[in-house]
């Protein structure tokens, strides 16, 4: 694992900085600055201000402006904050040029994350995976961190012992990703071979956006025991179980949630986690109805299920924390008859745009689980008639 200069440690002290510009709007730049602050919350850290700052593109060099930064480093410096997160990404150089005027540590959104993954690993094929994202993510950004090296040498220009370091260390990084990519790829043979052995069961993937209750939801299900938790990324290793509904035996699986502006690489790295939704029959997307943004998470998860070839699948959409939408949505004057046609409005809404494949239901009040088993036990036997028709018998 990389020892990384700017993982987050515990209960540090830290700002957080955004942008509103031409393809990003200030009501999504605040929804985004919420998100990067849970993350930040799930990594240890405590945000204690929020920077946003309205801008064409970002600045080449400090991301943000001049003013803006210099801001940023008057509240820094007063307020013992001890790290600066921004919401995109930057590039080595950008890290290099912020670090010296803020004179703190600077990380942005994917580092951020990279963090995150480090600290949820726990197989060794998670732990690989991590790796060599990070590492991924270090290779461009190499000649910015090392740029302040460059002048101290007697070379003509900017060849000095930075230069060398620099191509020392590149070639490091490029033989460690290497050696990472043949490890897992060992491991992604034996993950195929144990898939292959699951037998001709149906096989069913709960998908959907970090943070939704898609592991609450496996354990109801399949009434096992898999790890939920309230924080972003809690399921990073994907989970199987053998399910039977009356008698119908399929597989179920849980998987890593998706996030917005999700590193590249990081979807590289875990590309043979995320074998479990290409592969699936049926997939299961979870989405959290009551958060105020989740018809855009509800996109990023089917943009991220087209980029994986996982979109034609056949998928029920389950709209979960129901009890939450209500408490959010309904004021307590409101009377039930008005209360139950808000409810109506919104399930015959998005029944027309799921051509009627959406269950709406409260994981944590079990709210309607009766009728999402029904749902699902449909689809598997409908899935089981046309993929395996001889063995009707057995499961009907």
């Amino acid at each position: 694992m990389i020892d990384k200069k700017n993982s987050i440690q515990k209960a540090e002290r830290a700002v957080l900085v955004g942008l509103v510009h031409k393809t990003q709007t200030e009501e999504q730049s605040r929804e985004y600055l919420d998100e990067l602050a849970f993350l930040a919350e799930t990594a240890g850290a405590v945000a204690l201000k929020r920077f946003s700052q309205k801008l064409v593109h970002p600045d080449s060099k400090t991301f943000v402006g001049k003013g803006k930064l210099e801001e940023i480093q008057e509240y820094v410096s007063t307020k013992d904050v001890q790290v600066v997160i921004f919401d995109d990404e930057l590039s080595g150089s950008q890290i290099s040029n912020i670090e010296k005027i803020l004179n703190v540590k600077t990380i942005d959104r994917s580092d951020l994350i990279l963090d995150i993954f480090a600290s949820r690993a726990k197989t060794a094929q998670a732990k690989l995976q991590v790796e060599l994202a990070q590492y991924q993510y270090l290779l461009p950004r190499l000649r910015g961190m090392w740029k302040h090296l460059e002048r101290l040498g007697g070379g003509i220009g900017t060849r000095g012992p930075g230069e060398t370091e620099i191509e020392t260390d590149r070639r490091i990084v490029k033989d460690k990703i290497a050696l990472l990519r043949r490890r897992l790829q060992e491991i992604d043979k034996q993950a195929f071979t144990q898939r292959k052995d699951r037998g001709e069961f149906i096989r069913v993937a709960l998908v959907g956006y970090t943070n939704v209750g898609k592991s609450t939801l496996m354990n109801l299900l399949s009434k096992s025991e898999v790890f939920a938790e309230n924080k972003l990324f809690a399921t990073l290793d994907t989970t199987t179980r053998k399910v039977v509904f009356d008698t119908t035996p399929f597989l179920l699986s849980d998987t890593v949630g998706f996030i917005r502006k999700l590193p590249h690489h990081l979807v590289e790295s875990f590309k043979s986690t995320l074998d479990e939704v290409r592969e699936a029959d049926i997939l299961l997307h979870v989405v959290d109805v009551s958060h105020p943004g989740y018809e855009e998470q509800l996109g990023v998860v089917n943009k991220t299920l087209q980029e994986l070839n996982a979109f034609d699948k056949p998928i029920l959409v389950i709209f979960n924390k129901i009890d939450q939408y209500e408490a959010r949505t309904f004021d307590p004057w409101l009377e039930e008859p008005v209360k139950k046609e808000i409810m109506s409005e919104l399930q015959e809404r998005w029944e027309r745009e799921t051509n009627g494949n959406c269950v709406f239901v409260s994981a944590t009040e079990r709210r309607n689980i009766d009728e999402l088993r029904r749902t699902i036990l449909d689809k598997v036997k409908d899935m089981y008639r046309i993929r395996y028709p001889y063995k009707s018998e057995h499961f009907y």
